[in-house]
């Protein structure tokens, strides 16, 4: 996933179809300094980690 593409997701209201993995996420920040994304699985959401945008995918 691109950089814009994933901010655009973490500032909009609606909910989008994004994977980690194969793991549904949330995104909730882009890190533009090093290209990663701050996501929680959407059925853990106290497990938050930092991925490579490259680690997203869009549905």
């Amino acid at each position: 996933m691109n950089r814009q593409r994933a901010q655009e997701i973490a500032a909009s209201p609606v909910m989008a179809n994004v994977t980690c993995d194969g793991v549904p996420v949330y995104i909730q920040h882009v890190n533009e300094h090093n290209e990663t994304v701050r996501v929680y699985p959407l059925d853990e959401p106290e497990n938050e980690q930092n991925v490579p945008l490259s680690s997203l995918e869009e549905h």
